[in-house]
């Protein structure tokens, strides 16, 4: 006999798994941080650091000195002996011109071979290289180019020099002294190794067609194996007071007539130096005409150069113009601050009603931003536009928001949010400013700043 039989599906008991929750909770907090710092605005910061500016006053100037040309007697090999841009002294030997070659041809092989080198010349090199490696800097890679040259030179007429004293018996012997002319200075002077045509070109005669730099054209002889009788060997500048002539505006030309000593800067070396000067109009073309008496030495090798005008450098703090801002203040007149309240810092007497509805005073310490002899700004977190302050000891009263002026500042965020602080800018350039330090509701060295004030408002707690 069979038996009914009823199954019974059997239900599992529902686990709750704590490491899924867990999971599914962290993975929520994830996804509401990302969403919440891709939808943020991130306020950058900028901290507040010590600057000097100066306006972008950059000419190219034409250099004039009293130059003069020395010419060679004779037709034949040249060689040099002392460098460029040397100072030679009265009997100074200076190059030399073989007639017949033969001279010229030993000094030239000599060069090849270093171990001629005297060990005089030797340390003279090694002082220059040694001095050039402590002066360095990276900015400054342009000068590596100018120091090699300047060591080729001197290598050069180191060997040529050392070749000349081991071949002196040679030179002196029957047949070549008459053929080999040794020439030296017979005045004292800065040595030049090129002619330009503006070698007697002066202040007074200088013209505007001469600041073509396209037609300007140089001669270096020092690229001369051989000279002809009558052509250059070299040239002197005697005098340690040089000229640069630098056409400028009108408008700073009016700017400069009240003085006569002017600072610059050679965008060469950025070596600085005081200069006089004086202003001319020349066919309706103003020129800035600067004597210097110094650092010549330095230029010899230059027609051009390159200055800055250092008329108004300013020093201060530097801050980005992006941090900049500006605010409306209300100005109250100083004569309604007194002293009063439960602290010692000054406030004013505002005339509102009670919850009563009654007409009281009421003492406020406003937050001053800035102060001038007669007014205080303030801003409306403390009063607003149309109510009363009453004069101390007197009857007067005035009424907020009668006068109103703007501000610039910057957000100073040292205490974790956005605070006003008004500045004073000394001078400003496309992306920077210089404003004025130590003043008493500003900015200090060090602070910081929100980088771009747009990204951010008053009072905001910066994330």
């Amino acid at each position: 006999m069979s038996k009914n039989k009823k199954v019974v599906k059997y239900r599992k008991p529902f686990n709750l798994n704590i490491g899924v929750v867990i999971f599914c909770i962290i993975f929520i907090y994830l996804i509401f941080n990302i969403f919440s710092y891709m939808t943020t605005t991130h306020i950058s910061i900028y901290e507040v650091e010590q600057g000097t500016m100066a306006a972008n006053n950059v000419y190219r100037g034409l250099v004039l000195r009293d130059e003069q040309i020395v010419s060679s007697s004779y037709t034949g090999s040249l060689n040099y002996y002392v460098k460029e841009a040397s100072r030679v002294g009265y009997g100074s030997l200076v190059c030399s011109v073989d007639e017949n070659g033969d001279v010229s041809k030993l000094i030239n092989e000599a060069n090849k071979d270093s171990s001629h080198l005297a060990s005089e010349s030797l340390d003279a090199i090694e002082e220059s290289i040694y001095e050039f490696q402590t002066a360095y800097e990276s900015r400054d890679f342009y000068s590596v180019y100018i120091f090699k040259e300047d060591i080729n030179s001197t290598l050069t007429e180191a060997l040529s020099l050392s070749a000349l004293n081991e071949l002196a018996d040679y030179t002196a012997g029957a047949g070549n002294s008459s053929s080999f002319h040794q020439i030296y200075s017979d005045t004292p002077g800065i040595l030049a190794y090129y002619t330009d045509g503006f070698e007697s070109v002066t202040t007074e005669s200088f013209n505007a067609s001469m600041f073509d730099e396209a037609a300007y054209v140089k001669n270096n002889l020092k690229k001369n194996t051989s000279v002809n009788s009558g052509e250059p060997l070299y040239k002197l500048i005697n005098s340690e007071q040089w000229n640069i002539i630098v056409p400028i505006e009108e408008t700073l030309a009016t700017s400069l007539l009240d003085d006569d000593t002017i600072k610059i800067r050679f965008l060469k070396d950025g070596k600085t130096a005081y200069a006089t000067y004086t202003v001319e109009n020349r066919a309706g073309v103003y020129y800035l005409i600067m004597t210097l008496r110094n650092s010549m030495v330095r230029y010899a090798k230059d027609r051009f150069l390159e200055v800055e005008l250092l008329l108004s450098e300013e020093t201060g703090l530097k801050i980005p113009n992006s941090s900049i801002t500006e605010k409306e203040f209300y100005t109250i007149p100083r004569e309604y601050f007194m002293k009063g309240g439960d602290s010692s810092s000054e406030g004013l007497l505002v005339e509102r009603t009670d919850k009563n509805g009654k007409a009281a005073t009421e003492f406020v310490s406003p937050t001053i931003y800035y102060e001038t002899e007669n007014y205080c700004y303030i801003d409306s977190e403390d009063v607003t536009a149309g109510e009363r302050l009453i004069k101390p000891d007197s009857s007067e009263t005035y009424t907020v928001g009668s006068d109103t002026a703007a501000l610039k500042g910057v957000y100073n965020v040292n205490k974790g949010y956005a605070v006003f602080k008004q500045i004073n800018i000394l001078y400003q350039s496309e992306e920077y400013s210089i404003v004025e330090t130590g003043t008493a509701y500003g900015i200090s060295l060090y602070d910081h700043i929100a980088l771009d004030s747009t990204t951010v408002n008053e009072n905001e707690l910066i994330k």
